[in-house]
């Protein structure tokens, strides 16, 4: 089943993954607001989990930094089979302009964090919610390395949210992680086109 999923995304063109993408988000803001008007009491108890501040900021930077570090160990120390996802993500941003992969992350991080964070952790713990979004990733179970980075992350981002109970923190280091992961893609495949000899001054005008 997680081989013929990866055949179908692999066999997708840009619009359709993109197209598939947006589909999956809304489905998470719909399930978020009819759970939301299942589980909590009252609207203000949800938009007390919301506070901009110059914590919101800082802590949602240390915890990119320190994934993406993690990351980085992972893709020197580990061999690429144990954290290759078939190339899925190098698909869906690596012909994305800069403004896109702005918009696409964010509306990830918005989306999956008002879910997993916002409704099923205020309401059923850190442990559930952390399960149920790293299985939502069902794709990398026949990669253990995959899937333990995405469990890592998730109780990660569910601590984050249990110290602060503030739902922006964790939607701003959400963002953050995929947003500066998507443009390394990004930027990595414009410099092997260029290393290969393509004409890429179509690419280079989109970023």
């Amino acid at each position: 089943m997680i081989k013929r999923q990866e055949e179908l995304i692999k066999n997708m063109t840009d619009r359709e993954l993109l197209f598939h993408l947006m589909v999956t988000q809304s489905l998470f803001l719909l399930i978020s607001i009819i759970l939301g008007f299942i589980f909590f009491d009252r609207a203000e108890d949800f938009f007390q989990l919301w506070e901009l501040s110059w914590e919101t900021i800082a802590v949602g930077l240390l915890a990119t930094v320190i994934v993406l570090l993690i990351d980085l160990v992972i893709m020197k120390w580990a061999p690429k089979s144990w954290y290759d996802n078939g190339g899925i993500n190098e698909k869906l941003f690596q012909n994305r302009s800069l403004p896109e992969i702005f918009w696409m992350t964010l509306i990830v991080a918005f989306a999956e964090e008002i879910l997993f964070r916002g409704v099923l952790q205020t309401h059923f713990g850190l442990f559930i919610a952390s399960l149920i979004f790293a299985f939502m990733h069902f794709r990398y179970l026949s990669k253990w390395l995959l899937f333990a980075t995405v469990l890592f992350v998730s109780f990660f981002l569910g601590v984050i949210f249990e110290l602060t109970e503030n739902i922006l923190t964790t939607i701003f280091a959400h963002f953050l992680i995929d947003f500066v992961s998507a443009v390394q893609i990004r930027f990595q495949y414009l410099k092997n086109s260029k290393g290969d000899g393509r004409d890429d001054e179509e690419d280079d005008k989109s970023v």
